[in-house]
């Protein structure tokens, strides 16, 4: 059991996942780097290969959190916030210091260890805001994942309207802003993301509270990439400008509506509901959120495995369990808690990091290198493009939350089958992408897009099938699968390959569907062999849905689960 003194809050979730959406905007430092890059190679004198460098330092720092998910059970959310806080306060500050001639002459590898602390901030804010929303909404998992994500996934869009509108596009302003203003919100923000009463089945509001969340973020994406486009290609007056950035505010206020509702329109409840007991489960041992909630219900009262499915038996067993009158001796099943080191010997887990290192790998090869696959099939200004695989790659992680939750709860199919579909639609767009027919470059990285985010289904994935109790470890071992991808596909291949045939073009700029059709048939191979593996997996883990989501929810069916 995690080893914390903090007592779970009576409040409901709501207002922690409302706080968690500011945190995620906040978290996404790592987007602004194009921003302030070149300054870095003006005023400090650094070459391409530099600045490359520093690139890779914040992809490293953003996605490494093995720390932040080891510690997630030992340490509150809030210290997890105030650490992360710290990092990004140290990190920052260097970078500001040196850009704007405070301190002089500082190594080169200095400034790489500050940008990978300033930018490892965001593996802090995001796993103390997906762990504690995972576990407070343990029956929402593929939404809240979705919805958590897919904030982060904004956090760019809305950095570069801050950049434009109040910063006047200085580089020196974003990272001060980024060295005070994202520690300062984060801070503020702590007390609201904590353990919580866990939501249940038993409010027939919640569908619509998600479905709400889910429309206003979709508002809040088009919206800041219309804010964007009209800031780069007209020139605003100041006040409109005010007046937009004062319009992305109220969107980001929208999660508010929830429990500010909850609040003056209370629903009316009778005394022995589930919700009391639960609240009054969780006043008596909150921590153990973890390792009872319903990740692990469905697969526990399985049997003792001779068939006879003494469930009443195991019921007892469990329960002095939980009174520690008994230990546990067998190894636990899927859909049980997982140690870190018993998650390393499933063929599952492994099956699960491959599919999502082929299909987030081959989508991250494309965002890399978008602005220079414009160029390459003629389109002089990317910053549309860019535009457009942000909104769908968001649009993407969304609809995955929203999409697999209603099938798994339907008819109890594993997320891991979207991802799946999702990398045998992107199989089809890079051979589309490489056969370069006019004007489908748009729809080719929209595509890519929205099939990038629908592999962030891992996440809700690893929780349902090795619990919540090591969720935070867990799943930033799977987010490996992104700097790893983009080192090998991108910065490997899709670099020596592009590098390739602009020498044979007898420049350093390549220009033509050759700079990238090679890469691109690569990548659709890639993405089919995700798709046999997602399909694999999905056959594997299917009896493990089918105990868990029973009737459209967690329920206990002495049923095997396969092993």
């Amino acid at each position: 059991m995690p080893n914390l003194v903090e007592k779970t809050g009576s409040r409901p979730p709501w207002v922690g996942l409302a706080a968690a959406a500011w945190v995620q905007i906040a978290a996404g430092t790592s987007s602004t780097f194009p921003l302030y890059s070149a300054a870095l190679k003006s005023v400090l004198g650094f070459n391409q290969q530099q600045i490359t460098i520093l690139g890779v330092a914040c992809d490293l720092g953003e996605n490494l959190g093995l720390l932040p998910g080891y510690v997630s059970n030992k340490l509150p959310p809030w210290a997890m916030l105030l650490i992360g806080s710290t990092s990004c306060f140290l990190g920052y500050s260097v970078l500001w210091s040196s850009v704007n001639q405070i301190i002089h002459g500082l190594p080169f590898w200095l400034l790489f260890i500050a940008l990978f602390f300033g930018t490892n901030s965001s593996s802090w804010f995001g796993t103390a805001s997906l762990v504690t929303n995972m576990r407070n909404f343990p029956m929402s998992r593929g939404p809240v994942a979705g919805l958590i994500k897919g904030y982060i996934g904004l956090s760019g869009a809305a950095f570069t309207v801050i950049f434009s509108v109040l910063l006047h596009h200085s580089a020196t302003n974003l990272l001060f802003f980024l060295m005070v203003g994202v520690p300062l919100l984060c801070l503020s923000l702590m007390y609201f993301v904590r353990p919580c009463v866990p939501a249940t089945d038993n409010d027939p509001s919640e569908p619509v509270y998600f479905a709400f969340l889910l429309g206003s973020s979709i508002l809040l994406a088009a919206y800041l990439v219309m804010t964007t486009v009209l800031n780069e290609v007209f020139t605003l007056p100041s006040i409109l400008k005010y007046v937009l950035l004062a319009g992305t505010v109220l969107f980001l206020m929208a999660p508010l509506a929830i429990p500010i509702k909850m609040t003056l329109f209370r629903s009316k409840r009778s005394p022995d509901s589930s919700d009391n007991l639960a609240k009054e489960e969780g006043e008596r041992e909150p921590l153990l959120i973890p390792s009872t909630s319903a990740s692990n219900m469905g697969t526990l009262f399985e049997g003792d495995g001779d068939g006879d499915g003494d469930g009443a038996s195991e019921m007892e067993i469990l329960l002095a369990e939980g009174e520690g009158a008994v230990k546990k001796k067998r190894k636990p099943r899927r859909g049980e808690d997982f140690k870190v080191r018993q998650v390393f010997a499933k063929a599952d887990f492994w099956l699960l990091w491959f599919a999502y290192f082929l299909g987030m790998g081959s989508g991250i090869t494309v965002s890399n290198n978008l602005a220079q696959i414009g160029f390459a099939f003629g389109i002089k200004g990317t910053t549309i493009l860019l535009c457009l695989f942000s909104f769908f790659n968001f649009c993407g992680r969304l609809a995955s939350g929203a999409i697999s939750e209603h099938f798994v709860r339907s008819k109890a199919l594993p997320r891991t089958l979207w991802m799946g579909a999702a990398q045998l639609v992107m199989m089809f767009t890079f051979i589309l992408f490489s056969m370069a027919i006019d004007g489908t470059i748009y729809l080719a990285t929209a595509l890519v897009g929205i099939g990038m985010g629908f592999q962030y289904l891992s996440i809700s994935t690893i929780s349902e099938l090795f619990g919540l109790k090591n969720f935070g470890i867990n799943f930033n071992f799977i987010l490996l699968g992104n700097p790893t991808g983009a080192a090998i596909f991108s910065a490997l291949m899709a670099g020596h390959i592009y590098d390739r045939e602009a020498t044979k073009q007898g420049s350093s700029t390549c220009i033509g569907p050759d700079c990238y059709r090679v890469t691109f048939l690569v990548l659709a191979g890639l993405c089919g062999l995700g798709t046999l593996l997602s399909v694999i997996l999905t056959v594997r883990i299917r009896p493990v849905y089918q105990a868990l989501y029973a009737s459209g929810s967690f329920r206990l069916q002495p049923q095997s689960n396969g092993h």
